[in-house]
């Protein structure tokens, strides 16, 4: 039902480390986790430090587009870093869903840092039973 579009994400992860944090224009690989749980698709990103005003979502087609901005926590004007391992920046990820899903009725939660979507199956994609009907009346053929 979900189709990856990233398909060089750990060479994404080594420029990371190389060239330091995303920006609008390059924007770092956010990790997630993607399941079905009963009649919906669950998809849930790691977002840890960001705060939900800086997370945008968006659909168009079915292109689902996360992003967000992790800022510092502390402005850098009035304190001397020490040590800043936490990465900063820009992460986005882009999802193809399948056209089974309903992307008109998404549901979002964000918390303890984990943005989690819940997309429902659409139902025209949901199995359904076919009755056989029973035709009583038979034409005879005349010999």
């Amino acid at each position: 039902m979900l189709m990856r579009t990233d398909p060089f994400r750990e060479l994404d992860r080594l420029t990371q480390q190389l060239m330091g944090p995303g920006t609008w224009s390059r924007p770092s690989a956010m990790p997630m986790d993607a399941y079905r749980e009963g009649d919906r698709y669950v998809v849930a990103f790691d977002l840890p430090g960001v705060g939900p005003d800086a997370i945008d979502i968006d659909v168009e087609r079915n292109m689902l587009t996360v992003r967000a901005e992790r800022r510092p926590a502390v402005n850098a004007d009035d304190v001397q870093m020490e040590l800043s391992e936490r990465p900063l920046g820009v992460f986005s990820r882009q999802i193809v869903l399948a056209d089974t899903l309903d992307t008109e009725h998404i549901q979002a939660d964000y918390d303890t840092g984990v943005l989690t979507l819940r997309i429902p199956i659409a139902e025209r994609a949901k199995p359904c039973k076919i009755s056989i009907g029973n035709n009583p009346r038979r034409d005879e053929i005349a010999s």
